[in-house]
């Protein structure tokens, strides 16, 4: 079975007025001296920003209770200097970005200017097992049609500088900045995957191979490959969904890969505008099949989701959680749609954000 792990961005917030706090530094200090063994945290482009990784594990039920812990210990690490942690993917505050004091943050500043200062989104990024880096680029290949639906899934961030974005996930079109961010066209095998990012590289216009911000990629760390299309989502449980219907998109996949299966391939323009009714509408209008890119509602995309990966989720013992999981989100909503319903009910962005941070922890 294959592994899992899970990054999550997390914002630091004042635990009375919802204002982002730039306070990682002190964060990070105080859980290096509760824990000196701790390597959980880690800094981030944003003084506002906290993130943790968790283990690579084999149980979704782990994994969940892993990403419940972490956070936890965020906000204890944060509440004892004064502050605390929202998993939401950009401020609904306005908000002025401090970029950390670290020789690679300060060349992005200088590299890409305003759009480096204005840059604070928070993301979900999953790491799944792959035997090896052929198997990885099949999967990576693979997955690209479905992962606007993950998207969708995790949409959690509506408002943007203390204003209504229109969008369920603005974060995302703030991260489409980033000159390597976005879909990518076929690579067909590692050979040519590993030319590319050399290549890229080579331009000048990114400093190394950790700058590549393919929506999928191979990991240049672990032997996985790593998916960072969500947003990070506002409860836990929808951090573990969007996991859990992860490794079954590369279980999939990779079975395809090992067939000889062909990947679809709608053309990176196509995947353009997948990515972007996703993020426009999250879950409550209408999405791009991944299979014909012509729009249908969203409920009836992520049951062909579920569909396409249900053999995968069976063997893995996970088709009812991941079932559930969607169900509760398209009854319930998505971050997005909890955001702008509390809004609605209190006319506060500040309560919102005060809110979000108990939905952090619950």
């Amino acid at each position: 079975m294959r592994t899992v792990g899970v990054e999550e961005e997390l914002l630091l917030v004042d635990p009375e007025t919802g204002e982002p706090r730039a306070m990682s530094a002190a964060v990070l200090a105080r859980a290096a001296r509760e824990d000196a063994d701790q390597d959980v945290f880690e800094k981030e482009l944003h003084e506002q920003m906290l993130e943790f990784a968790t283990h690579p594990q084999s149980s979704m039920e782990s994994l969940h209770a892993e990403i419940v812990r972490c956070r936890k210990e965020a906000a204890g690490h944060a509440g004892k200097i004064g502050c605390t942690v929202a998993a939401l993917a950009t401020s609904p505050l306005p908000v002025s970005p401090a970029i950390g004091v670290n020789q690679r943050y300060q060349w992005m500043e200088e590299q890409y200017g305003i759009a480096t200062r204005e840059q604070l989104v928070l993301g979900c990024h999953v790491h799944v097992s792959v035997e090896s880096d052929e198997e990885g680029v099949g999967v990576v290949d693979r997955l690209r049609p479905w992962l606007s639906v993950l998207a969708a899934l995790s949409a959690n961030s509506p408002f943007w500088q203390g204003k209504e974005t229109g969008y369920s996930s603005y974060r995302s079109r703030v991260w489409q900045r980033w000159p390597s961010a976005g879909p990518t066209e076929l690579f067909g095998s590692a050979e040519r995957y590993h030319r590319r990012v050399a290549d890229m590289v080579a331009t000048g216009a990114i400093l190394d191979e950790a700058m590549v911000y393919f929506d999928v990629r191979l990991s240049e760390r672990y032997p996985t490959v790593e998916l960072r299309v969500a947003d990070v989502c506002l409860h836990a449980e929808t951090a573990g969904l969007i996991a859990t219907l992860a490794r079954a998109l590369v279980d999939t996949a990779a079975r395809e890969w090992k067939a000889g299966r062909e990947p679809l391939d709608p053309g990176v323009s196509l995947l353009r505008l997948a990515a972007w009714q996703a993020a426009r509408s999250g879950l409550t209008g209408e999405l791009l099949h991944p299979e014909t890119m012509r729009r249908m509602p969203a409920d009836a995309v992520v049951r062909t989701l579920l569909d396409h990966v249900a053999e995968s989720l069976e063997a893995n013992g996970d088709l009812e959680r991941a079932r559930e999981g969607c169900a509760r989100l398209l009854r319930d909503g998505n971050g997005a749609q909890v955001q702008r319903g509390l809004m609605q009910r209190t006319e506060s962005l500040r309560e919102v954000v005060t809110e979000c941070v108990r939905h952090t922890q619950s």
